[in-house]
């Protein structure tokens, strides 16, 4: 089997992970081909150059063409709308899907002087920080994992913010100074999940991916990432929204929290709702349509056409 795949050190390590599963299940080979994707080959910030899509656009066009069987994609960058001939075939087990930072000197976010300079590319993320109130300075990053903290080693930052998934699947987890509660930062939705995608007419390749479906983890992007479409939201909105299955009085509960901001951080809008794994999708668009009644779609728009 030929899996497409982006050529960073960490799309690689995740496509890696989903092919050795596949041995284990199927006993097949399977093959890695690297896909160079405008994201990769633009260093401008991703709001700019389109950010929804822009990491999977070859990828999934390799997908189409027959180049590759399947693919291993960041469910992160997948765009909410259906693609055309493709199905997504399996979700594995989500990795941690929290928020990291690494710092400067062991330093956590609330020991950071005010001041510090604290990287990344995400509007989510400089939304959230600026809510906290820490008087800390936000700069712009991009590039792969190495890059970004090797701003923190060279002195040129502070400290940046990362996903904790990424560093758990290379092996570099113990460099993060501090995991940040869900309560200060919001993943985006999506974050830490993978997803395996073919092309929906062929049956076979579906049926030996569906192996590494986990319904928990489907359930609970499915509720994010309904919640991201019915927003009508982007990677150029500042949205955080994390999903859990939960044991709840009556059996299996979702509990799926949402936060909508500006850049400033200053209003923002939490909610939280909750509801069967079975109506994950049902959950994401309620609670979509409640923070849509508190104003949600001001604050995106004042971000998007600043």
């Amino acid at each position: 089997m030929r899996l497409g795949t982006r050529a960073s050190k960490l799309a690689t390590t995740q496509s890696g992970w989903v092919a050795d599963r596949l041995r284990e299940a199927h006993g097949v080979e399977v093959e890695l081909v690297e896909i160079s994707t405008y994201g990769d080959r633009s260093s401008a910030p991703l709001a700019q150059i389109g950010g929804t899509g822009v990491f999977v656009a070859a990828v999934r066009e390799a997908v189409l063409d027959g180049t590759v069987d399947f693919a291993v994609h960041s469910l992160k960058d997948l765009p909410t709308g259906a693609a055309e001939g493709l199905t997504l075939a399996a979700v594995p087990v989500r990795e941690d899907p929290r928020d990291v930072l690494i710092a400067r000197d062991g330093l956590t976010l609330g020991e950071l002087p005010r001041g510090a300079r604290v990287g990344t590319g995400s509007p989510r993320r400089v939304s959230q920080l600026n809510a906290l109130g820490l008087g800390i300075e936000i700069a712009e990053l991009r590039g792969n994992v190495d890059t970004r903290i090797g701003k923190v080693t060279g002195g040129e930052l502070d400290a940046i913010v990362l996903a904790r998934a990424g560093l758990l699947r290379l092996g570099r987890a113990d460099e993060a100074t501090e995991v940040l509660d869900p309560l200060q930062m919001l993943p985006a939705p999506g974050q830490g999940a993978l997803a395996c995608e073919c092309r929906a007419d062929d049956d076979a390749t579906t049926a030996l991916l569906s192996v590494l479906d986990d319904p928990d983890t489907r359930a609970a992007v499915t509720a994010e990432r309904t919640l991201l479409a019915t927003l009508e939201a982007g990677c150029s909105a500042p949205v955080g929204a994390l999903a859990d299955v939960v044991w709840g009085d009556d059996g299996d509960e979702l509990w799926l929290r949402a936060v909508v901001g500006d850049l400033s951080g200053n209003p923002v809008i939490r909610r939280s709702a909750s509801g069967a794994p079975t109506e994950a999708a049902a959950l994401g668009r309620r609670l979509a349509e409640e923070l849509l009644a508190e104003g949600a779609d001001q604050l995106m728009g004042s971000v998007t056409t600043s």
